[in-house]
């Protein structure tokens, strides 16, 4: 039996690992520390399967005394961490916030875990602390350099080294993933798959960036569930594994195909297609990010769901029955 600390476990991933790992994991014990900004909200955590099984704390991740309280009380064995600010156009706006929970609240995490010894930590990270690629350039691997273009990226690279530096300095027993775009259920409202998707529903202008052709990596948030699961029962202390999902788009093409599945869903007198806008790009806007995930495939045996379009429109339909 596994005692897991999630932090961010009301937010968007963290919130579908939870689902995940008590399907998967009945009698574990989870405590979910979330401080309830706007990325988190409670109601992702209605209908858990063991609801028993988790517990609910509301409280910051840089209060370091709260997380060695925890870590300490319910005698934590696996902490993942996914709490962190996560919107790119956010970190342009303000990147205060995003050094503060990235940076420090990743350290603060570190320095409880290292006090009290014997927990796995697990930090999950983005593909988008590699750069941007261009579209003959092969995808991004664990040896890729460092090369953040926002103000996100290069926290999330900072907390990244700094995992790093616990497991090689202090031998802190940790491991890292690095993922591709997640959607799926849950996910917060200003990302661009439940934008477009509102857009549609409300028939309002779908706005997308420059000219639409930025590429993005799309994985299904449960494959990606399943992957950290297999890391943490499998994975080599100390390494990096990146998580993709072979499934490459750009921003234009995922409205068409969102517009067509309306088109065939719900109706309306004229193609959704005609809602699209193009709005002035994203400063420092990275043209492309594609995972290889081979280490994850070869190494552990993870498989994804190359189901796009099918999971796309189960979500559509979970909106708007």
């Amino acid at each position: 039996m596994k005692k897991l600390l999630i932090t961010g476990g009301a937010g968007f991933i963290g919130s579908n690992f939870i689902h995940y790992w008590q399907k998967q994991h009945p009698t574990d014990l989870i405590v979910n520390l979330d401080a309830l900004t706007y990325a988190g909200n409670l109601s992702n955590l209605e209908h858990l399967p063991h609801p028993d099984q988790h517990l609910f704390i509301k409280g910051d991740i840089q209060d370091q005394a709260l997380v060695e309280q925890l870590l300490q009380t319910h005698q934590i064995d696996t902490l993942v961490h996914f709490a962190a600010e996560s919107h790119v156009d956010r970190s342009i706006q303000d990147p205060d916030i995003f050094v503060k929970t990235n940076i420090l609240g990743t350290q603060a995490l570190l320095e409880a875990a290292r006090k009290i010894g014997h927990c796995h930590f697990h930090h999950i990270s983005t593909d988008e602390v590699y750069g941007s690629l261009n579209m003959t350039d092969p995808a991004f691997t664990e040896t890729t350099p460092y090369q953040p273009n926002s103000p996100y990226s290069a926290s999330k690279a900072a907390s990244d080294h700094l995992v790093r530096a616990y497991h090689h300095t202090f031998g802190l027993p940790v491991t890292t993933s690095n993922c591709s775009n997640n959607f799926g259920p849950r996910q917060h409202s200003e990302k661009l798959i439940p934008t477009l998707i509102r857009s549609c529903m409300e028939w309002q202008p779908i706005p997308i960036y420059g000219n639409g052709s930025n590429i993005r990596d799309w994985l299904y948030v449960e494959d990606h569930c399943s992957a950290i699961d297999l890391i943490l029962q499998k994975g080599q202390i100390g390494e990096v594994y990146n998580i993709g999902g072979h499934n490459e788009w750009n921003n234009l093409d995922i409205a068409r195909l969102i517009c067509q599945i309306f088109d065939q869903l719900k109706p309306h007198s004229q193609p959704y297609e005609s809602l699209i806008r193009f709005v002035k790009d994203r400063p420092g806007h990275d043209q492309r990010y594609a995972i290889n995930p081979h280490k994850m495939i070869s190494e552990l045996g993870w498989r994804h769901t190359p189901n796009f379009e099918n999971h796309l429109k189960a979500l559509i339909i979970s909106k708007c029955p």
